[in-house]
């Protein structure tokens, strides 16, 4: 029987900084690579926002606000890219917090409308500025140019599968 419990096998399979008894062609793959460095990336923001009592989906909201103005919840799940059942609790969040009033429209009293705070401008800016150094931080081992060459290229290939038909 083997001395290898579940345990030292899950911990030797979660260890993605040790990559010496991966083969090389499994490490050199760009879909590995991709998914290792967005999962560090996801840890990395989730962790930094979670200092600053907020969460991914805050900064959308108020990012999608201040960029664009006022708009309803339908629209504004649209802009911030979430169901819009998941946005009413996120909406809740930001209003017990200050951080966006939610009022009827008085084009059609059966819709809201969202707009940002004052106090939200400020935690926006406060979460831009937590951002900017994450960003610094995943990036480091690179220059600003390919910093920028790797955004260009992320974006390319983003755009690409965005426009494709799912894979079923």
């Amino acid at each position: 029987m083997s001395s290898t419990t579940t345990a030292d096998t899950t911990d030797s399979m979660d260890d993605s900084t040790d990559d010496r008894a991966t083969p090389a062609r499994l490490r050199s793959l760009p879909s590995r690579l991709l998914s290792h460095t967005a999962m560090h990336a996801e840890r990395l923001v989730n962790e930094g926002l979670a200092g600053a009592d907020a969460r991914k989906w805050h900064y959308a909201v108020l990012l999608a606000l201040q960029e664009s103005g006022p708009a309803s919840q339908a629209t504004l799940s649209r802009r911030a890219g979430i169901y819009r059942s998941d946005l009413v609790a996120v909406i809740n969040e930001l209003a017990d917090r200050g951080h966006v009033e939610r009022a009827s429209d008085p084009a059609d009293r059966r819709r809201n409308v969202i707009t940002i705070t004052q106090q939200g401008r400020q935690h926006l800016r406060r979460l831009d500025e937590l951002l900017a150094g994450i960003q610094d931080d995943l990036l480091a081992p690179l220059t600003q140019p390919e910093r920028d060459q790797l955004t260009r290229i992320l974006t390319r290939l983003l755009d690409h599968h965005a426009n494709r038909p799912a894979l079923r």
